[in-house]
């Protein structure tokens, strides 16, 4: 696990038959009120929660999961999580809280022939993404978690609940899936997913100050050039129309 800056460590993820989500811990340690976004892919939970022990972070200092949207390498590990540390809070956009409580899965796979081949891989079964939910997160909310304080942002398009946590203080956004380093962003072919509304988020965080950028997948930028949201939503506009 990497400290990016004070408050924010990085656990990489560990790619395998499906791509694994990174991990992120934010939170000043003094404050013993930390949170961990995206726990990540099936069996990962041991590795993200071993990393976060091996950098000296208590367990029991975590309070919550914020999911920045709910696609299976993001929230694979959750139940590994939640019965390893039993207290803590799930907090997601409602739009995607509602699918998890209802027992929808069909945000959780994206698509039927995936659905069908993470399950014979991993011997997933109908029903295991079932979660109730703590705190169902909306657009402008302001969270004030951990000795820092976060805007939650709607960015839908890669999935109809995605969200961005924008840290204005320290420059940061993590956008899950939305957009990456190097020109990439995420797909925009699965379940509730849009082309144009994945451009227009794109759009809108091209309007924000951020020098690091914590995404899903692919690697993290500390020193982002100004403009580079922009130029990406511009470079893939055509493709999501």
């Amino acid at each position: 696990m990497t400290e990016v800056i004070e408050g924010i460590h990085f656990i990489q993820g560990q790619d395998e038959f499906i791509p694994d989500a990174h991990a992120y811990v934010i939170g000043k340690s003094s404050s013993n009120d930390l949170s961990l976004i995206d726990p990540g892919l099936m069996g990962k939970g041991g590795y993200k929660l071993g990393a976060i022990q091996e950098a000296g972070i208590k367990l029991e200092d975590i309070k919550r999961v914020i999911m920045t949207h709910i696609h299976l390498d993001h929230i694979g590990c959750l139940g590994e999580v939640k019965e390893r540390m039993p207290w803590i809070e799930l907090w997601v956009h409602t739009l995607e809280a509602n699918d998890l409580e209802q027992g929808d899965e069909r945000g959780i796979y994206g698509m039927e022939m995936f659905k069908e081949m993470a399950q014979g891989q991993y011997g997933l079964k109908d029903g295991d993404f079932s979660f109730q939910v703590d705190r169902k997160l909306q657009e402008g909310e302001k969270l004030e978690i951990g000795g820092m304080s976060w805007e939650v942002l709607h960015i839908p398009g890669h999935s109809a609940g995605s969200i961005g946590l924008y840290g204005a203080g320290e420059k940061t956004l993590i956008p899950g899936d939305v957009v990456y380093a190097d020109n990439a962003i995420g797909r925009f072919d699965l379940h509730n997913a849009s082309g144009p509304q994945h451009r227009s988020s794109l759009m809108r965080l091209g309007e924000l100050d951020v020098d690091i950028l914590l995404p899903g997948h692919n690697r993290i930028v500390t020193e982002l050039p100004p403009g580079y949201i922009l130029e990406t939503a511009e470079q893939w506009a055509p493709h999501l129309e």
